[in-house]
């Protein structure tokens, strides 16, 4: 049977060694995110949002504590089967885009796909009508450097969900561009996730994407210390 939560995170404690300095990056956080949200993880620098992030991605794992993604616990699997759910269930989009400089926006949007085995003809017609959607008809075979910011990070938004994803993780995707163009990729993001119901996890500085979030999640020293609608957020800081 499917778990209702895309995510569940249980009493999870981060701890990092730094010369001989432990430094507690999550202090026993517990959350869970269900199928077809659209949140955010937000909090100041050093609050344990990337940590959760990344643990939550299974690039990183917890010192104790549980971590489950698509009713499968992370803690039991290796790291073979742990990249097998980074590929199959989660998409990704990066800050820095992360596409692959010699490839074409088709070629950058195909390639999960790709790696999948799905067979050319199909990733071919998927990921066309992806770029389509995300506005960048015409320019498939366009390089990252003949692409604005926007049009990079749109890219990725086609490669995070070519495979159709149990989940969209998304690190601070507003990050390396303009407002005019973060508000633009937020509705598109937004789009998505109401008409093909893609779960959306972000972390974020950006007020635009907490506002935007239809849950926000703040983290400070390792703890979350609030989680609900934005709008009745207030920072005690």
């Amino acid at each position: 049977m499917q778990s209702q939560h895309i995510i569940k995170v249980a009493d999870v404690v981060k701890t990092y060694r730094l010369g001989e300095v432990d430094v507690q990056a999550l202090l026993g956080v517990s959350l869970e995110i269900g199928r077809g949200e659209f949140a955010a993880l937000a909090g100041p620098s050093g609050s344990g949002k990337s940590t959760l992030l990344n643990l939550v991605s299974g690039l990183d794992r917890p010192t104790s504590g549980n971590v489950w993604v698509d009713g499968q616990d992370t803690s039991k699997m290796n790291d073979t089967q742990l990249s097998q759910l980074r590929r199959d269930r989660i998409g990704f989009v990066f800050q820095s885009y992360n596409l692959i400089p010699v490839l074409t926006a088709l070629e950058n949007a195909e390639y999960i796909l790709m790696l999948q085995g799905k067979p050319p003809k199909e990733r071919r017609e998927r990921v066309m009508e992806l770029l389509k959607i995300v506005g960048l008809e015409g320019r498939e075979n366009r390089f990252p450097r003949e692409m604005s910011g926007g049009q990079q990070q749109r890219v990725a938004i086609a490669r995070a969900i070519a495979s159709e994803p149990a989940l969209v993780l998304a690190d601070e995707p507003t990050a390396n561009v303009d407002s005019k163009t973060g508000a633009a990729l937020l509705d598109l993001m937004q789009k998505l996730h109401e008409e093909q119901d893609v779960t959306f996890l972000f972390s974020t500085h950006d007020p635009a994407v907490m506002k935007r979030a239809e849950r926000l999640i703040y983290l400070k020293d390792g703890l979350i210390s609030y989680d609900g609608h934005p709008k009745e957020h207030v920072d005690a800081a």
